[in-house]
């Protein structure tokens, strides 16, 4: 099973989201007692924010706070809004734009850590704020890591584990970074593993009697020790064009997708940290809207289609052609799939038996500063009876529980 810092967990309080992909970094949340259906024209809106700027970051949610990163003015902001009312509480510069012709600004998400937020802007400063009131503690940029800017920014979401903020620069002088979350020292880089950055926001895992942070990129998947950064195992990867996907670990195994034509992979890391491949595909080519695994089944859109595989023999379930590509979450045994083109969102049983639609609306208004390359990509979050969805700089709130 995947594991988080004790800290982060002792930080949540009943079903908070606090980093990307949530608690366990696999875009599946504990949280129970949602609707199974919703109304003709969708669950209630409670609230929406109009001023969170430009670019594709998602949210974390604690204690009541939701972090997201934006744009005002010439600096990419790190914003504080209130999850119940989305009445802004603060925001803090932390960066130059990322000018990108698919749209500008940050694309990664805020983890949170007690009083402590870090995030990751899109030209690669990794920052440090007071989740109270937003001052700076500290700064590291990802050049002086040796890592260069990928083509389309850097859309990491920074881990914290521990007393350490890990993250991926990429580069010569370690693929991957450690970091003290308290100051900013850097504590190992990962002298054996030296591919460039690419998309991916790396995971944690504990196996082989030690903790892991595995991380995916153009040429490899691997793992590397969290003590010392030390290369445990490698694997090749055909990455193609642009590698985004988060891997998903369970059990001593590694799934990996990619979109481009490139498809997927399961490893197995036995004893002594040996890989062994199990199977690799193009049942699933998932190009940057994620995938969850519930049970033995993962689901998110295969291109085509959104798609039910079986986890263990990679083998096709179900292939569904009427919904469009986007980004998938999933609470209480649903999944919340987002159509990246029109902004409709539904509503869809998690189960291998096929595509069971139970409800579907449309984000109304959609945002009028968005690049016309780009198109609705921040992922959906379920926390605390509550969907948040963003289009550029509008946020919105629904009630999923009908409370």
């Amino acid at each position: 099973m995947l594991l988080v810092s004790t800290a982060t967990v002792r930080g949540a309080g009943n079903y908070d989201w606090p980093q990307w992909r949530g608690p366990d970094r696999n875009d599946v949340s504990k949280e129970t007692g949602l609707l199974k259906m919703w109304p003709k024209e969708g669950p209630k809106r409670i609230w929406m924010f109009e001023n969170a700027g430009q670019g594709y970051a998602g949210f974390s949610i604690v204690n009541g706070q939701l972090f997201t990163l934006g744009t005002r003015s010439n600096s990419e902001v790190l914003i504080s809004l209130d999850a119940a009312t989305g009445q802004e509480r603060w925001v803090t510069p932390l960066a130059d734009v990322l000018s990108n012709g698919w749209g500008d600004g940050p694309r990664g998400t805020p983890s949170v850590d007690g009083d402590l937020v870090y995030a990751m802007s899109g030209n690669g400063t990794l920052s440090c704020a007071q989740a109270s009131d937003g001052k700076l503690v500290w700064k590291k940029k990802m050049s002086a890591l040796g890592g260069r800017t990928p083509g389309w920014g850097f859309t990491e979401s920074p881990l914290v584990d521990g007393d350490l903020v890990v993250c991926t620069p990429g580069g010569s002088k370690g693929a991957i970074a450690a970091l003290d979350k308290k100051t900013g020292e850097v504590k190992w880089q990962s002298k054996e593993f030296t591919d460039d950055a690419q998309y991916s926001s790396l995971v944690p895992a504990n196996m082989n009697g030690g903790r892991q942070y595995i991380q995916l990129t153009m040429k490899s998947v691997a793992g590397v020790s969290a003590t010392d950064g030390k290369l445990l195992w490698r694997h090749d990867w055909p990455g193609r064009t642009a590698v985004i996907p988060t891997p998903i670990y369970k059990d001593g195994q590694v799934y990996v997708t990619a979109g481009y034509g490139v498809g997927c992979m399961l490893l197995k890391i036995g004893a002594g940290n040996e890989v062994t491949g199990v199977y690799t595909n193009k049942v699933i080519k998932n190009h940057h809207g994620g995938v969850v695994l519930i049970g033995d089944y993962l689901y998110g859109h295969g291109d085509p289609g959104w798609t039910c595989q079986n986890f263990k023999t990679g083998a096709e379930v179900w292939n569904h052609r009427g919904f469009g590509k986007g980004a998938v979450s999933s609470a209480d045994g649903m999944l919340y799939c987002l159509e990246e083109g029109s902004g409709t969102v539904a509503l869809v049983v998690a189960t291998p038996d096929g595509w069971s639609e139970k409800g579907r609306f449309k984000l109304e208004p959609q945002s009028t500063i968005r690049n016309p390359q780009g198109r609705i990509w921040t992922h959906p979050v379920i926390s605390n009876g509550r969907l948040y969805l963003r289009d550029q700089d509008l946020i919105y709130c629904y009630d999923i529980k009908g409370t």
